[in-house]
């Protein structure tokens, strides 16, 4: 593939997963559609898309997906939604980041992995920007909304280990995409009564599911196979800090300085640890 068009597909999956948390903080924030039915809309949504891309391949699809997979990946997007109900986009893009890498590096540790000095450095640095990020105060996110977002990363994050190394990543996300829809379905029957929506919530959700959701999966793991492994973690580094930008410039969020620094501190630790760790690709990209 030529390096112009990884390019362009690489940017244009990072701005689909900053997206993904600005519609959601959008569609809640303006109460046109609740989270259950958002998180619904989002993966029957993004099922439908991602099975088209896969009847249009012009190789037979060898992935199916799994149950498990289906329900973390579920979980992601059920407790993603509900921390957006008090989350700004800027912090729970952070915290989702934050947890997902978190939960990646703890799983290899418990698999025997060794890291440097200089990754230990990064771990603690990281944490240390949580810290200030959770510290009580007048600027501190909800600590129980701060908690499902954070529960969220852990889920995606286990989601990304159990796909790796997958050979046709399209048809093994489309298959757990279509499993997640009779979860939904159980979810809305037990929050019957509780749900609401809108046309523009509904098309916020919509555009969550097939465009930031199907079609940014399709643009990163067609850009994937051409990135180096440190390449595609460091770019990864962008997204948070695309949410908190579009945040501030489309959803009129405020830039704070607490989440200046525990951002430097989370994204900067993160970068010593994953740019600098062996091991192979990343398989699924966080959001």
């Amino acid at each position: 593939m030529p390096l112009f068009h990884t390019t362009v597909l690489t940017g244009l999956a990072m701005l689909a997963f900053a997206g993904n948390s600005l519609l959601c903080r959008l569609a809640l924030q303006s109460h046109s559609i609740d989270a259950a039915s958002f998180t619904a809309v989002r993966l029957a949504s993004g099922a439908a898309m991602l099975a088209l891309v896969v009847s249009l391949k012009r190789a037979p699809s060898t992935g199916v997906g799994n149950w498990t997979s289906a329900g973390l990946l579920f979980a992601y997007a059920a407790l993603f939604s509900f921390a957006y109900g008090s989350l700004s986009a800027g912090v729970g893009a952070l915290l989702l980041f934050g947890a997902v890498q978190a939960t990646m590096v703890g799983v290899g540790l418990c698999r025997g992995e060794a890291l440097s000095p200089r990754q230990w450095g990064g771990l603690v640095l990281a944490f240390g920007g949580l810290v200030v990020l959770l510290r009580p105060g007048l600027s501190a996110p909800p600590l129980g909304a701060a908690l499902l977002m954070l529960l969220a990363g852990v889920a995606w994050g286990l989601y990304s280990l159990l796909g790796k190394g997958a050979t046709d990543p399209i048809g093994v996300t489309a298959g757990n995409f279509l499993r997640t829809v009779p979860l939904s379905l159980l979810m809305l029957v037990l929050v019957q009564g509780q749900t609401s929506w809108s046309t523009a919530g509904l098309m916020y959700a919509l555009c969550s599911g097939m465009l930031t959701s199907g079609l940014g999966y399709v643009a990163w793991y067609a850009a994937l196979p051409q990135l180096k492994a440190g390449a595609a973690a460091s770019i990864q580094l962008s997204v948070p800090l695309l949410a908190a930008i579009g945040a501030v410039s489309l959803l009129g969020e405020p830039w704070t300085m607490r989440l200046t620094l525990a951002g430097a501190a989370i994204l900067g630790g993160i970068s010593l640890v994953v740019v600098t760790r062996s091991g192979g690709r990343p398989a699924v990209a966080k959001e």
